[in-house]
């Protein structure tokens, strides 16, 4: 049976040309009904109405079809009073998502950006260290006589060009930061270029300070202006011999001994990094543990399979209280105290430093006293919609605080999340953002990953709240795929509550586990059980497999009559 739905074109206008797009569009994407099932999961958990398959179609179709409208109407025409409906102060991930999304929602959007397009994650963090992993992992394997052998293979001496690999993580950053800036102008989104200051309530400012500044009037700000390397007190950074992550992306040397201070996601990255690459790493940790984000098991396997058997040694309980750039002859030389009487526990002297201590906001400049918001350790305070909160615990009209800035989870994935979130409220439909849903992970080799609430997390919470917790395992040694791989060492650990078979965390170590982990979060954020999940069908033999282990271990109580928690996006 065809289906028809009418569309309005009246608004915005368009041309002949612009009609042949859409005609063309319209051919290509005919609205007809298809059967809809979905597999294992309840509807009614899913927050699905009762709707037709037609309907649903209906309304996916019609949603791209926005799409196509909102970039040939420029970009849409702001609210009357306004230049624009929506300004993003900054270009990273977070910025861009939500600029694609308010376009799609047919409101006038700029973004100011002072420095690149795509911020932290696109030119100093997450794009270019994953081409350094890459090529740094292939390094390691074909170095792994043993691991060669098993396939019957036989490589001669590895080797490696070490600017090769620097233009190779340069090159993947010029292009993802191009295919950025190419996605915003097609669809006509306003890039605008300097510093962006907040003069009042919808009023900003932006240009070169002291020069040529404009000042613009918008509906809504959001403020998505990411973070900078977190360098301690004592540190003397000469982006050298001492350096931060920005400067170690560039790998312009590879170092024969370099310690690395800070033993968490950056950290253990380029531990994997430089040991492939032929450099021995110390860790100097200010905790009692390597990897303390982590959950304890898996940080313990972990540490047995990427610190122990490689060229790393560690100092844990101790700060860095004063590092000296190399010069003149002389190694960098690190001085050692204990994190708890601060008594002095010896000097390191080795080829290079890099500080990994985490990353602080960049908020300065902003001009957040003109609207009486004050920082909490630079971090701009918002409530769980993204409302920036002032200095009186007010919410403040129409601003809101996205990504690295605001401190909630700095993660790219979660800013460009927040973004679409905030876009949903100002075009009228309230939403929160589950950030127990939201993974994260660790590209290492074996790569590390993890969702919602680690083992003791869980525990603590349940002893506040009145419900039991229970752990499910399974390992990479038992899935044929990781074995055809000769991948097997690795684990996957499910922490839930066995009355209702919520899910409270997913945590994953081994082959591709970055990849593994969003069955789980999307498990999570859809409020989906386990004993819904656990009839869901996965390929054979995949490494999905091992999740479909794991969600069939898990035990459940007879009594089985609590509900699994609503989704919290709404």
């Amino acid at each position: 049976m065809q289906s028809s739905i009418s569309l309005s074109l009246s608004s915005p206008s368009i041309t002949r040309s612009d009609r042949t797009v859409v005609d063309a569009f319209a051919a290509n994407n005919s609205l007809t009904p298809r059967s809809l099932r979905f597999c294992g999961l309840r509807r009614e958990v899913l927050g699905f109405k009762s709707v037709s398959s037609t309907q649903l179609v209906a309304s996916s179709k019609r949603r791209q079809l926005n799409k196509v409208l909102a970039s040939l109407s420029g970009n849409g025409t702001p609210t009357k009073g306004f230049d624009y409906d929506l300004v993003i102060i900054g270009a990273g991930v977070g910025g861009h998502g939500a600029a694609l999304h308010a376009v799609e929602k047919g409101l006038k959007t700029a973004i100011i950006e002072g420095d690149v397009v795509g911020g932290t994650c696109v030119n100093r963090g997450c794009v270019p260290s994953k081409a350094l992993l890459a090529a740094s992992g292939r390094m390691r394997e074909l170095q792994n006589e043993h691991h060669m052998k098993a396939f019957g293979l036989q490589v001669a001496a590895a080797a490696y060009d070490r600017q090769g690999v620097a233009d190779h993580a340069n090159n993947l950053a010029s292009k993802i930061r191009s295919n950025l800036t190419n996605s915003l102008k097609a669809l006509g989104v306003d890039i605008l270029t300097g510093v962006g200051t907040i003069l009042g309530p919808q009023k900003v400012k932006y240009g070169k300070v002291g020069f040529d500044e404009s000042v613009i009037t918008t509906k809504d700000v959001i403020i998505a202006t990411g973070s900078v390397p977190s360098v301690p007190k004592g540190i003397e950074v000469d982006g050298k011999t001492v350096i931060t992550s920005d400067h170690a992306l560039k790998l312009e040397f590879v170092p024969d001994w370099i310690a690395i201070v800070g033993s968490g996601y950056i950290g253990l990255e380029f531990s994997d990094v430089y040991t492939a690459l032929g450099s021995e790493v110390t860790f100097v940790e200010a905790l009692d543990q390597l990897m303390p984000g982590f959950d304890p098991e898996i940080g313990k396997l972990a540490q047995r399979v990427l610190i122990n058997p490689r060229k790393i040694d560690y100092h844990t309980s101790v700060f860095a209280s004063k590092i000296t750039p190399a010069k003149d002859g002389k190694p960098v030389l690190i001085e050692l105290i204990d994190a708890k009487t601060k008594e002095p526990k010896g000097t390191l002297e080795v080829d290079a430093a890099l500080i990994a201590t985490g990353r602080a906001p960049f908020t300065k400049g902003l001009g957040l006293e003109n609207i009486n918001v004050e920082t909490q350790r630079g971090f701009v305070p918002v409530d769980e919609r993204m409302h920036v909160i002032d200095a009186n615990g007010k919410l403040v009209p129409h601003l809101y605080c996205i990504g690295d800035a605001n401190g909630k989870m700095m993660l790219a994935h979660a800013a460009s999340a927040q973004g679409i979130s905030v876009v949903e409220q100002v075009c009228g439909k309230d939403h929160v953002l589950n950030h127990l849903s939201i993974p994260a992970a660790c590209f290492t080799h074996p790569e590390i990953s993890m969702v919602g609430l680690t083992e003791p997390q869980a525990r603590e919470k349940a002893e506040k709240e009145g419900f039991d917790v229970s752990v499910a395992k399974t390992s990479f040694k038992a899935n044929t795929k990781a074995l055809a791989e000769n991948e097997g060492e690795g684990i996957a650990k499910l922490i839930y509550r066995p009355d209702n078979g919520e899910i409270l965390g997913v945590h994953i170590f081994g082959l591709h586990a970055a990849d593994l982990i969003h069955e789980a979060s999307n498990a999570i954020a859809m409020g989906t059980s386990i004993q819904d999940i656990k009839f869901a069908v996965h390929a054979h033999p995949t490494l999905s497999e091992v999740l479909d282990e794991l969600f069939k271990a898990a035990k459940f109580k007879v009594n089985n009559s609590s509900p699994v928690a609503e989704p919290v996006a709404v």
